[in-house]
């Protein structure tokens, strides 16, 4: 019996103090409530929608978690800082965090202003780095914690028929981010993991499909085996696998959860 127990008690995150950047809507929105349903208190950074991301840690509270939002731009350096310090000043430690926030801006190579470019990168990939670095310095001095990075099926494959060769760089490379930090870290007792969704319902996907209803229905959804666009909710398993000690032999992986598109 006390064995069950045990295995029960592997995605147990109570008292666990998590962040999740860009995490007042969509896959992020999800991932915090499916964080602190877990028992984790958690930060919502957001770089605008400040009232959306009060409103979630005020629901979050009443759940019995603790949750604050906190408004910084991952892009930049001295906002990356001072929110890793506010935690840190709030909680104490970090045990989770989960790099969420992203961009997309879709333009054909030759068409992509190096503005554009930068940007994307600048948010996709550097605000990654920045967030983990700075995180990382806390979790190393602990000797523990998780990182999970929002990485995409388009860091694996050029999904179509829209074209955003920086997106799918960018994403790339938080791919291998993640496997370079999971080697350099594992020594101070830190796991670093991505999940790649394929093509999820959100908000962003609710205005591809108002204006390209044939892209999300023919092409999206029909080309995963599942046949189906996938739900933020769908994300959670994973997410909580990664954050939990379930993982706790789980380290530098890329999971795929795309309904199986890119399988062909």
């Amino acid at each position: 019996m006390s064995g069950a127990h045990n295995y029960i008690n592997m995605f147990n995150l109570k008292g666990r103090k998590a962040i999740v950047t860009g995490g007042s809507r969509g896959i992020g929105k999800a991932l915090a409530e499916a964080l602190a349903a877990h028992g984790a208190d958690v930060a919502i950074v957001v770089k605008s929608s400040l009232e959306r991301a009060e409103k979630l840690a005020a629901d979050l509270k009443a759940s019995g978690t603790d949750s604050f939002a906190i408004q910084a731009d991952v892009a930049l350096e001295d906002d990356v800082q001072r929110m890793t310090d506010a935690v840190i000043e709030r909680w104490g430690r970090i045990d989770i965090l989960v790099n969420n926030a992203g961009i997309v801006l879709p333009a054909a190579a030759e068409d992509c202003a190096l503005e554009d470019w930068r940007k994307t990168m600048s948010v996709n990939l550097d605000g990654v780095f920045l967030v983990s670095r700075a995180v990382g310095r806390q979790m190393i001095t602990q000797k523990s914690g998780s990182i999970i990075n929002i990485g995409s099926m388009s860091g694996r494959i050029v999904n179509w028929p829209f074209r955003h060769a920086a997106y799918n760089v960018s994403k790339a490379g938080v791919h291998m981010l993640t496997k370079a930090l999971a080697t350099e870290w594992a020594e101070h007792g830190i796991r670093v993991n991505a999940l790649a969704p394929g093509y999820i319902m959100t908000e962003l996907t609710d205005d591809v499909l108002r204006e390209h209803p044939d892209v999300v229905n023919n092409h999206w959804a029909k080309g995963a085996v599942q046949n189906r666009i996938g739900t933020v909710e769908e994300l959670a398993g994973a997410t909580i696998y990664l954050a939990s000690d379930a993982s706790s032999f789980t380290t530098g992986e890329v999971i795929t959860i795309d309904g199986g598109l890119t399988l062909r």
